[in-house]
């Protein structure tokens, strides 16, 4: 997209777009980076549902068992040569369904146990269907205390636009608060075909009620590569749903915690993607270090089979300029609506103000930044530019990326402009 270029172009100071390549290493400079997160990607559901664009295929248990046993040998060969355990801030499941290996994960997590210490807990995502007591359970047991739930809407008709239908969802949040995790997240889609402001409002109000910690909400977004049944709403509708999900959310006390989420005030965030650093394991996982981002393959049968001749199985590499990776950095550090100067130097090795002074002066002249003590925060203008901006990146880079790497193991580029 023409606005895409632009920003990319304005902000990097250079006509060099973002090249993906097919180099290979089989070593990850890791081992010195701060604020390290780790992703595990499990890539089976019951059903495919057909808004989500996630890697993702039906389960089958003879191609689980093989999954979990490359699974664990990513994790040794990413592991294996750590002098001693690397301290980590989280741990996040997705998918997929992380659920249905429910049996597998303890051993996962044992597994990165041996080469990593997690300060900051451990999350995963549910599928509702998947919510009982005996599962809960389970995951208490492999050490998870943070949940995120795939509620979507609590309302008949905009689950029928999604192709889902209500199992008790209520009930299901009951038993989740019930289990007393550290936080509970609920997630949930807005500008949902025969969405109202007021189903919206009554949405996020249940997912509170019955024992939601925080809401992420996200607007729907209809991928090339998605087999969805109605188109998304006007650009002007997204706008005036999210900010009556903010004003809401602030009437009633829930503080914004990035520009998709809201919180109860005093609570625990769910966010896998704010991190400085992280490694990912599994089928269509991205590692982001100091100055390059890695994808691994789509394909389960490429992952498992690179696997087992001892390589670790990205896909692509981009290796970052200075300029793309603290334009990258800036991106993230806005969806949580704070951007810190000091961490901004801290990461990428020179001032915010040098690099990017005249952006900052200009967002704050026009209402987009606030001057607190020690950063910036987004106003609410701000929030929805970004929000606009980043519905924009999605279709532009991760539609083309995601759609190329779900047709193709191991594409020999990708040039996002």
């Amino acid at each position: 997209m023409i606005l895409t270029s632009l920003i990319r172009i304005y902000l990097t100071r250079s006509l060099k777009p973002f090249h993906f390549k097919n180099t290979y290493t089989n070593h990850l400079d890791f081992e010195n980076k701060k604020e390290l997160g780790l992703y595990v990607h499990i890539p089976f559901c019951r059903s495919i549902c057909s808004f989500c664009p996630y890697c993702k295929v039906v389960y089958d248990s003879d191609i689980a068992i093989k999954y979990k046993m490359a699974l664990i040998k990513e994790i040794e060969l990413v592991g294996t040569g750590l002098k001693d355990k690397k301290t980590v801030t989280s741990l996040y499941f997705g998918g997929g369904t992380p659920s249905l290996m429910l049996d597998d994960l303890k051993d996962i997590i044992d597994c990165l146990k041996k080469y990593f210490i997690i300060t900051q807990g451990i999350g995963i995502e549910l599928h509702p269907d998947d919510i009982n007591e005996h599962t809960l359970n389970i995951l208490k047991e492999s050490s998870v205390t943070m949940v995120s739930v795939g509620i979507q809407s609590f309302n008949e008709k905009c689950l029928s636009a999604l192709g889902r239908k209500d199992s008790g969802f209520c009930k299901k949040l009951e038993l989740v608060k019930e289990a007393r995790f550290d936080v509970v997240d609920v997630d949930l889609i807005f500008a949902i075909p025969n969405q109202t402001e007021d189903i919206l409002k009554e949405d996020i109000e249940k997912a509170f009620t019955y024992g939601a910690t925080q809401i992420s909400t996200y607007p729907f977004i209809d991928f090339t590569f998605t087999n969805n049944l109605y188109k998304p709403m006007s650009e002007k509708v997204k706008k005036r749903m999210l900010n009556s999900i903010a004003y809401y959310c602030k009437t009633t006390n829930r503080e914004r915690t990035s520009v998709w989420t809201f919180a109860k005030k005093n609570t625990g965030k769910y966010s896998s993607v704010t991190r400085d650093n992280f490694l990912g394991f599994g089928v269509s996982a991205t590692t982001l270090l100091y100055n390059e981002f890695k994808i691994n393959t789509f394909s389960i049968e490429n992952y498992i089979d690179r696997i087992h001749n001892n390589q670790l199985p990205t896909s692509l590499t981009l290796l970052f300029t200075i300029r793309q990776r603290a334009v990258y950095y800036l991106f993230w550090s806005a969806y949580s609506t704070r951007i810190y100067p000091d961490k901004f130097k801290a990461m990428i090795g020179k001032s915010l103000f040098k690099m990017f002074g005249v952006e900052t002066w200009i967002c704050q002249k026009l209402g987009l930044l606030e001057k607190q003590k020690d950063y910036f925060r987004l106003s609410d203008k701000g929030t929805y530019y970004y929000h606009y901006i980043e519905q924009a990146y999605t279709l532009a880079y991760i539609d083309k990326m995601w759609n190329v790497s779900r047709t193709t193991a191991f594409p020999n580029a990708i040039i996002l402009k």
